[in-house]
């Protein structure tokens, strides 16, 4: 049987190992999802360059003015899905960010909690008689620092889902905008 200061190391070791690995996989989600991001804005600036120059060329072959601001008002419109678009595919990537960010720090919260809950349990078997209250008053600060960190990986997922709230509110309010400067332009 280990002793006490051997399984304090061990599960130390392995809370640290843990923590490691979190941050990795953090990291690497990270990485991931700005990959996806400079993915998807390199892809928005190519569609947006191919259209501006077969627009700019149906401008310039317009025959007449009605033609040339015909064309004006026809192009007005898709912008707004697009920037719908986009606003959706950033706010599915910033959740798929968050959802993993949850995911992992759940369940380095919960294995640690559970090993130093082990090694605390197992300690206290050996404790002398008498120290009932020391042992829980120990348990009872181990079991609120968890409470704070869970707390703070809720706080964590509202803020994610507040901002992909704000940027689905933002791509709508600039579709209908478009849409609406569309049916303006139109009219004249």
């Amino acid at each position: 049987m280990l002793s006490t200061i051997e399984q304090f190391s061990a599960t130390s070791k392995s809370n640290y190992l843990a923590r490691l690995a979190m941050f990795n996989t953090l990291t690497q989600t990270a990485f991931d999802s700005v990959t996806k991001l400079v993915e998807l804005n390199l892809s928005v600036a190519k569609a947006t360059l191919a259209e501006s120059t077969a627009f700019t060329q149906q401008l310039l072959s317009a025959k007449d003015p009605q033609e040339f601001s015909g064309l004006i008002a026809t192009h007005a419109q898709p912008p707004g899905e697009k920037v719908f678009s986009y606003g959706y595919q950033v706010a599915s990537i910033a959740s798929a960010m968050q959802a993993e960010f949850n995911e992992t720090t759940q369940a380095t919260i919960t294995e640690t909690h559970h090993n130093v809950m082990a090694v605390v349990e197992e300690a206290f078997k050996k404790a002398p008689a008498g120290s009932e209250p020391a042992v829980s008053l120990v348990k009872s600060a181990i079991d609120n620092a968890s409470a704070g960190v869970e707390l703070l990986s809720k706080g964590t997922q509202q803020a994610f889902g507040v901002l992909e709230r704000h940027l689905t509110t933002t791509a709508n309010q600039a579709s209908q905008a478009v849409e609406t400067s569309a049916k303006i332009a139109a009219r004249k």
